[in-house]
């Protein structure tokens, strides 16, 4: 019954790279799970003539626009008058939104100022899009037959509950969904994209569902959409294509959706009621970083050690003087001891190391920068590891985190292989 949804985020903040586009993700995801075709996205900044632009393109292609942004008190904040002036309608205020913004500042003890009663005016003929946490309101408002245009303010935590209680509920009832779009994503770590896609290439012809592959941040990825009248449909047409790929892809898979390396790793933990330590040398700190930023690490992992000096290495985690005179920090070696050193030092079930040249300084010709050895260390006493070499070129930071991410998915690997 209409041409699709158009997402319009409106901020020069976006535009400068100062916030992260986070709504434009958050509403093409809700849409997809709504059936509601989408086929572009707009970004604008806090111009008037730009705004009206970006809304002339908008409605000669799209019956639905979802707008965020610009919805504040302040002079930049110029989404509502914009919109009413690109239709020749003139703004009027509504009573009720003012008291609320009143009532609300009295609560907080702000005071008001003659910017606030601005977030009062809406387009005549529009319907309040009421916002449960802030003082900013959305509307509803169908300017011309065949167009809906739909406000959001820019800040996510109002723009979340506004969607769910009202803009969900409503888009539904107006049968905008055309049936619903569910996926799947399976995520890989240890294989490249076009090693990936060559193993299912196959099935990037399918129909319903569709596969598609993409790569973020040296992660490689495998997302399963299907197109269903319910989400369990969706899912039952999913499962087959699931296992198959599965199948073809083998031990490179290491979770679905939003999981991630670590927190995958906490799950086996958690389920045989183990605990990590660790040991750190170029990556500093951030492998039990990322480990704790998983809700609930605080139950597996014990904590860890940063062993940048060899006195640190020798005198906490007991890593012989002689082997490191002998072999150096960066060696399989004195991995293995770190990883034996900290899981005796911390007594946990497993320790994991990591010793290494992340640069861009301190490489050789024999070790050279990119140069990393991982150690693991398991309940059973058994201790290795592993090379892993990375590019240089790729820079100390993607050194640091493919390490983290590699130490990570070879602890997955071992602990599932001695079951």
């Amino acid at each position: 019954m209409n041409a699709g949804a158009e997402i319009l985020c409106i901020g020069t903040e976006l535009l400068l790279g100062e916030i992260l586009n986070s709504n434009a993700q958050y509403l093409a995801q809700q849409l997809a799970l709504l059936g509601v075709p989408h086929f572009y996205q707009t970004v604008v900044g806090d111009n008037p003539d730009r705004i009206h632009q970006a809304l002339e393109i908008a409605a000669s292609r799209s019956s639905l626009i979802i707008t965020t942004g610009g919805l504040g008190p302040t002079p930049d904040d110029l989404t509502t008058e914009a919109i009413a002036n690109f239709f020749d309608t003139p703004l009027e205020e509504r009573p009720e939104i003012w008291e609320r913004i009143q009532q609300m500042a009295a609560q907080t003890g702000r005071q008001l100022t003659a910017n606030n009663r601005k977030q009062a005016l809406l387009p005549k003929g529009s319907e309040i899009l009421h916002n449960p946490v802030g003082t900013a309101p959305g509307m509803i408002w169908e300017p011309q037959p065949n167009l809906l245009i739909l406000t959001f303010p820019g800040v996510p935590s109002e723009l979340y509950p506004m969607w769910e209680q009202t803009a969900a509920p409503l888009l539904q009832a107006r049968n905008y969904g055309q049936g619903i779009f569910h996926s799947k994503v399976l995520l890989y770590w240890g294989i490249a994209e076009s090693a990936l896609a060559t193993k299912v290439n196959h099935l990037f012809d399918l129909k319903n569902p569709t596969v598609a592959p993409y790569a973020n941040y040296g992660q490689a990825r495998l997302r399963i959409t299907a197109r269903a009248n319910t989400q369990e449909e969706a899912i039952a047409l999913i499962a087959p294509v699931e296992a198959e790929i599965r199948e073809l892809t083998g031990e490179f898979c290491y979770g679905t959706d939003e999981e991630t390396l670590a927190s995958v790793a906490g799950k086996l933990l958690q389920e045989r009621g183990q605990t990590l330590a660790v040991a750190e040398s170029c990556t500093g700190g951030w492998l039990g970083q990322t480990i704790t930023e998983v809700s609930g690490s605080s139950s597996y992992f014990l904590g860890g050690v940063i062993s940048y000096s060899n006195e640190v290495k020798a005198d906490l985690l007991n890593v012989d003087h002689q082997t490191l005179d002998q072999y150096g920090a960066v060696s399989a070696i004195v991995a293995e001891q770190m990883a034996i050193g900290v899981k005796s030092k911390l007594k946990s079930d497993w320790g994991i190391s990591i010793t290494g040249i992340a640069g861009p300084t301190g490489g050789t010709e024999t070790k050279p920068v990119g140069l990393v050895y991982v150690g693991i260390a398991d309940p059973q006493g058994k201790v290795e590891a592993i090379e892993l070499r990375f590019s240089p070129s790729r820079g100390r930071n993607w050194i640091r985190m493919a390490t983290v991410s590699s130490a990570l998915d070879l602890f997955r690997k071992r602990f599932v292989m001695i079951g």
